[in-house]
């Protein structure tokens, strides 16, 4: 039996930035990931936005060109709602290669990963465990932490495309009929191409990859792949921080803790903000004992700050004809409403400030 101080059960973004700063604290960690390489089950599309870019040091060979331009299309398709940035707003990142370097950082700290290890871990016990293992997670259930109970389910398909000097574009269609509670998207930044969709799994009209294929069919823009198609997806929590994700067996992060913004179902940035609160947290328990010290990770209060989008998500969820969704577009014409759509697309609040732990 091996006994470790730290075990993290994922080896995604949010599991490997959590292991490496619990390893910097000199403990104990061991990452156990069920698949055997990180280069495949990728379910993210990778978008990163300038606050993140901003505030982590993320591998900058492995980011795909700068986009300021966003298109939003009605149901129609016509008379888009065009949005332009005065800022490099999103960079689409290879993920294999941004999961690579984030598993050599948390090697060079000092953390162990294990690939092709499901969790529970068979022989390995753990003073604590920390749960990245995704929108369904076994480890909150093992723990008799919150779940999430609120999920659209999404895919995509990623191809590369010929830079044929088109403005990088990040295009969203608001189609009910198509994608339910969510949108369909395509993003071209002249390297990649982009091309999903997502929505509520009980009011979709048919199989993801027949949905994707009709959105091929109608949308105009979609340029042709010069390269291999690799398709991705998977379920996203859209019901906001869970409430509670910390006891004393451990803790939960990125996903399985629903730290993904409601509205937008952006994960990557909460994941990265989230993560460090929980190595900070994690490492002041293990050294003190004190259960109290796990009160700084409350979901709830930080559930608290995320009402505005919870409500914003209810009344996208609550549009359900094409109909209503081109009447709502007649509003985003306006410039109250494209000030309020650039808010949603170019403003910082996707995701709030995590406060830090206070010193002990």
């Amino acid at each position: 039996m091996e006994t470790v101080d730290v075990l993290v059960v994922g080896a995604g973004l949010a599991g490997l930035h959590t292991a490496r700063l619990v390893a910097r604290q000199g403990f104990d960690v061991l990452v156990c990931e069920r698949r055997t390489s990180l280069d495949v089950g990728i379910r993210t599309t990778g978008i990163f936005v300038r606050r993140t870019l901003r505030d982590f040091a993320l591998p900058e060979q492995h980011l795909g060109p700068p986009v300021r331009r966003v298109l939003l299309y009605p149901p129609s398709l016509r008379a888009p709602v065009e949005l332009v940035s005065p800022h490099d707003e999103y960079r689409v990142a290879d993920m294999a290669g941004v999961y690579a370097e984030a598993l050599a950082r948390a090697t060079a700290a000092g953390a162990r990963v294990r690939l092709g290890v499901s969790y529970p871990a068979p022989g390995i016990t753990a003073r604590f465990t920390i749960g990245a293992d995704g929108a369904r997670s076994t480890v909150a259930r093992r723990l008799g932490l919150d779940v999430n109970r609120r999920l659209i389910v999404g895919v995509e398909e990623v191809f590369p495309v010929d830079a044929g000097g088109a403005v990088p574009t990040f295009h969203c269609v608001l189609d009910p009929a198509l994608a339910p509670g969510y949108l369909a998207w395509l993003v071209d930044d002249g390297q990649h191409a982009h091309l999903g969709l997502a929505g509520l799994p009980d009011r979709l009209p048919g199989p993801l990859p027949r949905l994707l294929a009709a959105l091929r069919a109608r949308f105009p823009d979609v340029p042709p792949a010069v390269g291999p198609v690799r398709r991705r997806g998977g379920p996203i929590p859209v019901n906001g921080v869970l409430r509670r994700i910390a006891c004393a067996a451990g803790l939960l992060v990125g996903d399985a803790a629903g730290a993904v913004s409601p509205l937008t179902a952006g994960g990557l940035d909460p994941c990265l903000r989230m993560a460090e609160l929980a190595a900070a947290v994690a490492g002041d328990y293990l050294r003190t004992g004190d259960a109290a010290v796990l009160r700084h990770y409350d979901g709830s209060a930080l559930r608290a700050r995320f009402r505005t989008r919870l409500l914003l998500r209810d009344v996208l969820s609550g549009v359900r004809r094409p109909a209503a969704a081109e009447v709502g577009f007649s509003v985003l014409r306006t410039r109250l409403g494209r000030a309020a759509a650039s808010r949603v697309m170019f403003g910082d609040g996707s995701f709030p400030d995590v406060a830090p732990v206070p010193a002990r």
